[in-house]
């Protein structure tokens, strides 16, 4: 790939955005790429996990406005197609982990939040910038960010377009954990092993479930609770899961 970078081991894949002289602002390319890259995830079932980062010291700075007219598509058509990145990664049926060690602004802000779960270095720094460039949110962040901190600060950080640090993410609940910069790698690689040997097919509904808590009643929620239960009772994981707890071992799932 031009703008990735994909690493595999154990069940881990990280993709690394690669424009580290533009502070990996995402072009056409970088979106045909993530979209390629997502759905080639969704399908291998050895890919457990996905950690998404930045090379160099930037997470994303954002779409890259000075590549638009090498787009071929243009208005509306070339906002759905980025659109669909985000909704690719939102539906991918494994768990996801934005690794950000640096700038994160704009469609690279929501980038990282639309992950499941962010872990941000001391040294990030996190901006809905979009206002700034005389546009309006993206990327998911309309959808993204009411739900993670509530309406009103969604539209303090989507008005004012402030560039706020790490720790200032982590008190609005944008983030999960912040880490010092020298720890982030092992920390994150942590938090991925231990997604990488849990039951696939049991967070993955989790995941779904969890994606969809806001759009459902609680009758409706049981219900999928209980489909997702009862498939679960069936695998070789939920075996395997019982014998490990009986032999006092760690279980070894594999998702199926």
């Amino acid at each position: 790939m031009e703008t990735l970078v994909l690493d595999r081991a154990d069940g881990v894949v990280t993709i690394t955005l690669n424009r580290p002289e533009k502070k990996n602002a995402a072009n056409n390319v970088m979106w045909n790429e993530l979209l390629a890259a997502f759905d080639e995830v969704a399908d291998n079932a050895d890919d457990r996990v996905v950690v998404v980062t930045g090379a160099g010291d930037a997470f994303c700075s954002g779409a890259d406005l000075t590549d638009v007219a090498a787009d071929q598509r243009h208005g509306l058509p070339r906002m759905r197609h980025i659109g669909n990145a985000a909704l690719r990664l939102h539906r991918l049926p494994k768990p996801t982990i934005a690794k950000v060690n640096g700038v994160a602004a704009g469609a690279g802000c929501n980038l990282a939040l639309g992950c499941d779960l962010v872990v941000a270095s001391d040294r990030a720094r996190f901006s809905e910038i979009f206002s700034r460039r005389g546009l309006s949110i993206d990327f998911g962040g309309s959808w993204l960010l009411p739900r993670l901190i509530g309406l009103h600060r969604a539209k303090e950080l989507a008005f004012f377009a402030d560039v706020i640090s790490a720790k200032e993410a982590l008190e609005f609940g944008i983030v999960n954990r912040v880490v010092p910069a020298g720890d982030l790698d092992a920390f994150v690689a942590d938090w991925a092993s231990r997604l990488a040997a849990g039951p696939p097919l049991a967070l993955s509904m989790t995941k779904t479930m969890l994606n969809n808590s806001f759009a459902v009643s609680m009758d409706q929620a049981l219900e999928d609770e209980a489909r997702s239960q009862s498939v679960n009772f069936t695998t070789a994981d939920m075996a395997e899961a019982m014998a490990a707890f009986v032999q006092k071992r760690e279980a070894r799932f594999e998702g199926r």
